[in-house]
């Protein structure tokens, strides 16, 4: 369809320019002071304005975009790698094993995801704060790797239930069978048969954690325990706009940009998800008719 044409179309734009060297947006004194200047003279500097500090928001939206882009794919790959293989073994097992592993799935639906996320990142910023003579790089990234790794733990769940039904669905086709009886070990049954057949299920659960994911990286980096400065990511963007809402000087721009750039993110990811689901659902029930 158009809608999902133009949703590609945005989304590989969108990626590409968040993927470029980050060389050209680092803002030194010299740089500022000259915006900061060109802006008291009247001149035109920037498409999206400036902020407070003269740093360009264009620029600041794509790396911003970059690090939240980054973050939700790395997340939603462990939610999948994690959810697949847990209902996987749950599928394959069957029996007690079974029984065991998907009413875990169910008390872990049971908890609020999203506080589960706050207190791991928050577990982790504490064990970094204790930590003496680190350097600054280390510390941004191993915020950045304890956020997507909380977001991805709590976000498999609903992949461990679509692949486990995926799994006892094919174990009792014919082909799977006959493996059994020709003595076809777990692992390559899952190599060489269960996982091709899961594939266009895994590719299109992956693309709608996506969305999940970012949408938790900005909620968690607006809040402040996520993404901080001086490392820019939407969320922290739009708690710099926001507290730049007042009566006497409001820069409307520095929070309405890092707002759009998520809505129209989610809205293109989601737009590519339907669509995968839509083909892949039309394959398999070609494949069962047949």
């Amino acid at each position: 369809t158009a809608n999902s044409d133009s949703g590609r179309r945005f989304e590989r734009t969108n990626v590409q320019a968040a993927l470029l060297p980050p060389s050209w947006w680092v803002h030194s004194v010299e740089q500022t002071t000259r915006v900061t200047g060109l802006r008291s003279d009247g001149s035109w500097y920037s498409v999206l304005g400036t902020d407070q500090l003269g740093r360009d928001i264009f620029a600041r939206c794509i790396v911003g975009g970059a690090i939240s882009i980054s973050v939700g794919l790395f997340a939603a790959c462990i939610a999948v790698i994690v959810g697949t293989v847990w209902g996987t073994i749950a599928g394959l097992r069957g029996g007690k094993t079974d029984e065991v592993m998907m009413r875990t799935v169910d008390i872990l639906y049971g908890l609020p995801s999203i506080m589960l996320v706050v207190l791991i990142t928050v577990a982790a910023n504490a064990m970094i704060t204790g930590v003496e003579d680190i350097s600054p790089f280390l510390e941004q990234g191993i915020q950045v790797l304890s956020l997507l790794v909380a977001i991805g733990i709590v976000s498999w769940l609903t992949v461990s239930r679509v692949i486990r039904g995926q799994v006892r669905s094919m174990k009792a086709r014919p082909s799977m069978e006959a493996c059994k009886v020709v003595g076809v070990g777990s692992v390559r049954m899952f190599t060489h048969h269960l996982f091709p057949a899961l594939l266009g299920t895994i590719v299109v659960y992956t693309t709608l954690t996506v969305p999940t994911a970012i949408l938790s990286e900005a909620f968690l980096s607006f809040l402040g325990i996520g993404i901080r400065e001086p490392l820019p990511s939407w969320g922290n963007l739009a708690a710099d706009g926001l507290s730049q809402l007042n009566p006497v000087q409001s820069r409307w721009w520095l929070l309405a940009w890092p707002c759009l750039c998520i809505a129209v993110t989610l809205t293109c990811m989601n737009w590519i998800g339907q669509t995968l689901r839509k083909r892949v659902l039309k394959t398999s029930q070609g494949v069962q008719h047949a």
